[in-house]
């Protein structure tokens, strides 16, 4: 019995790779195929069992996929990227968040007066969705559409708290650049910060540190998979900011939820050393 299933074992084999798509470009759709919309996400061994490609084949065309910017990879699988999302048109369509958001930016500049951001980390900087505030906001060096690195910002750190740590290191490079004397421009102290940021329930501080004479308080909106942007609090570098981190903190919970609704307890922390 086993030496007769042999050759029908090979054959199998044998017709199996000469059905595997043969150009690179084929194998590269069959991969694309598997991600129907944004919020996709797979594992290599999933896009493997899906595509029917060997893994180590699966893993080499989704490293340049990644490297391309067709596909993004965290710690969470990957994902549609960049370049995949801009052709139809949806890498900037913020809409849902910003929607979900106005009324807790709202509330907080009732309350403060005081300017607060929405914000989404690009790459190794952070994208401003919206600025609010009122003459205050004039000096603030911000703008929508506006960047900004995100290791000196409370928006861009808020977020990096939660993101694995080799995935941050990937994201703000080796060398961390200096804005301004306050900025932390070393890898292993910006780690310790992003640990003591986890320490606070998710509160990032920021005086002085992206923009001299300013301080922010930040707080990520967090989803199922990890962070999706972050709201911060602004005013000048002698402002108290810890007095409205309560409030930043909560109004980042509360988008969360009305995106997502609440999480299981067990993906409330991502997973950091």
């Amino acid at each position: 019995m086993t030496i007769a299933m042999q050759p029908e074992a090979d054959a199998t084999t044998e017709t199996a790779r000469r059905e595997l798509p043969p150009s690179m470009v084929e194998r590269m759709t069959l991969i694309l195929d598997t991600f129907p919309g944004r919020e996709s996400r797979h594992t290599l061994e999933e896009i493997a069992r899906m595509t029917h490609l060997p893994r180590s084949t699966a893993h080499r065309i989704l490293d340049q996929l990644v490297r391309l910017e067709w596909l993004e990879h965290t710690s969470f699988g990957y994902s549609l990227g960049r370049r995949s999302l801009g052709l139809g048109g949806g890498a900037d369509d913020h809409s849902e968040l910003r929607a979900a958001a106005a009324p807790h930016l709202h509330e907080i500049l009732l309350r403060t007066g005081a300017v607060v951001h929405l914000a989404v980390l690009d790459g190794s900087q952070v994208r401003y969705l919206d600025k609010m505030g009122g003459r205050f906001a004039s000096v603030v060096p911000s703008r929508v559409g506006g960047w900004a690195p995100a290791h000196c910002t409370a928006l861009g750190k808020a977020m990096l708290a939660w993101i694995e740590p080799e995935e941050v290191d990937l994201l703000v490079g080796d060398e961390l650049s200096a804005r301004t004397p306050s900025t932390i421009a070393e890898l292993d102290s910006f780690h310790h910060e992003l640990g003591r940021i986890r320490s606070r329930h998710g509160l990032a501080l920021e005086v002085g540190e992206c923009f001299e004479n300013i301080a922010c308080a930040a707080a990520a909106v967090r989803g199922p998979r990890g962070p999706v942007a972050a709201l911060s609090v602004v005013g000048e570098a002698g402002m108290p900011v810890e007095r409205v981190a309560p409030l930043v903190v909560n109004a980042a919970r509360l988008i969360g939820q009305d995106l997502f609704g609440d999480l299981p307890a067990g993906r409330r922390l991502a997973s950091v050393r």
